[in-house]
């Protein structure tokens, strides 16, 4: 795929250190043995192809000169790449920057290219669908730890983002997998919860989402993981990222053999899920649950 002038950076990052590591593995050599020809340190050759770095256009020609890749158009392609790689283009306004994190200003960036997207949730309803109430009282929880202008930020991102992957005309196609305890975890008290499940319910009905429940007796060992997310970039099946967060990190990994075991972990669940008429169901008897124990106010 031929780089846009207004791609990602983290995009086009993620190209070139593809490309640079088929090339290096087609040789048989190994990170140490590059380092050593160029006289790098071996933490730069890593830095590079893990995309935790953009290139510079002169260690690109040094590293495709060891590499003996002399074609013109696949050097110019990657050259571009390389350039788009290190522009300050972002997904969000330039206030916003410094009140979210690297994991996820680089999420932003692969949720703006990727054609599908896979997401595991044990705990919680997650942000691409949260209600505002419920995106509120989540980002509650980071009073400690962020500040109130890192929170409004946060839940202005998170109503961004959502309006992208299920919102928009071109949005990319949707998997959500929400552990069964989910349903009956009143996050946020039960109208703010009714409203949320009401709400997933409706996103539920488009075309480009589709929801499943995992079952309490399944939802052990999946829910081991934790949750994830797997974004693919193409029909490539190497063309993905995984990314994974928690109370008080998250990132993206590009390591294709973790990417691959957690698409696999999902795939293997989706299939033993509740399917996706009976997910519907659940959630809806969910709702009318809660809405019974408010009237009689139990």
């Amino acid at each position: 795929m031929g780089a846009a002038r207004d791609e990602p950076p983290a995009v086009a990052r993620r190209r070139v250190r593809r490309e640079l590591r088929k090339a290096r593995l087609a040789l048989g050599l190994v990170q140490s043995d590059v380092a050593d020809r160029l006289r790098w340190s071996l933490s730069k050759v890593q830095r590079i192809e893990n995309g935790d770095v953009g290139i510079s256009i002169t260690d690109l020609q040094a590293l495709l000169g060891v590499y003996g890749v002399h074609d013109e158009a696949t050097v110019r392609q990657l050259t571009k790449d390389a350039a788009i790689s290190r522009r300050q283009r972002w997904s969000v306004p330039a206030e916003y920057r410094e009140h979210l994190t690297p994991g996820l200003r680089q999420l932003m960036q692969f949720e703006a290219e990727a054609t599908a997207i896979r997401a595991y949730q044990p705990f919680f309803i997650p942000g691409v669908v949260q209600t505002p109430a419920m995106a509120e009282h989540l980002l509650g929880w980071f009073d400690k730890t962020l500040t109130d202008e890192d929170r409004k930020v946060r839940f202005d991102v998170r109503m961004m983002r959502s309006k992208r992957i299920i919102d928009h005309e071109d949005a990319p196609t949707y998997l959500l997998m929400l552990d069964e305890g989910v349903l009956g975890r009143e996050v946020g008290g039960r109208a703010i919860m009714v409203d949320q499940l009401e709400a997933v319910a409706k996103i539920a009905q488009r075309p480009n989402v589709h929801i499943r429940i995992v079952k309490l007796s399944d939802g052990a060992w999946v829910g081991m993981l934790g949750a994830f997310t797997v974004l693919d970039l193409s029909e490539d099946p190497e063309d993905a990222v995984l990314y994974r967060e928690d109370y008080a990190t998250d990132a993206i990994e590009h390591d294709t053999k973790r990417v691959t075991f957690y698409r696999a972990r999902f795939e293997d669940m989706w299939q033993r899920c509740y399917g996706e008429a009976d997910s519907l169901r659940l959630i809806s008897a969910q709702v009318g649950v809660l809405r019974a124990s408010m009237i009689r106010g139990a």
